[in-house]
């Protein structure tokens, strides 16, 4: 990320910075993730994490770290704009996988 995001997830929710796709049409053209929703990204890069407590205030620990590139539910994602980049906050239990 090129500038300092300033923004902290609460709770047990972590901060990603999504990865697009550029998919290529059999002529050799670009078609941009934007210009369909089934193409959202559904993986991305861990930027933050919440102070990993729940709803009752238990400490949680988190199965990924900043830096891990992740797989999750297309669409639990909230989706806003720090510093104009796309940034997604989602929760931990809508992480399926990480990349090795």
């Amino acid at each position: 990320m090129s500038k300092d995001i300033n923004i902290q997830p609460l709770g047990n929710r972590v901060l990603v910075k999504p990865q697009e796709i550029e998919e290529k049409t059999p002529g050799g053209l670009v078609i941009p993730p934007s210009a369909s929703d089934e193409k959202k990204p559904s993986f991305g890069t861990v930027i933050k994490l919440g102070k990993g407590k729940d709803k009752e205030g238990k400490v949680l620990k988190f199965d990924v770290k900043v830096g891990d590139l992740i797989y999750f539910k297309k669409y639990s994602p909230e989706e806003i704009e720090v510093n104009e980049e796309e940034v997604y906050i989602l929760d931990a239990e809508d992480i399926l996988a990480i990349a090795k």
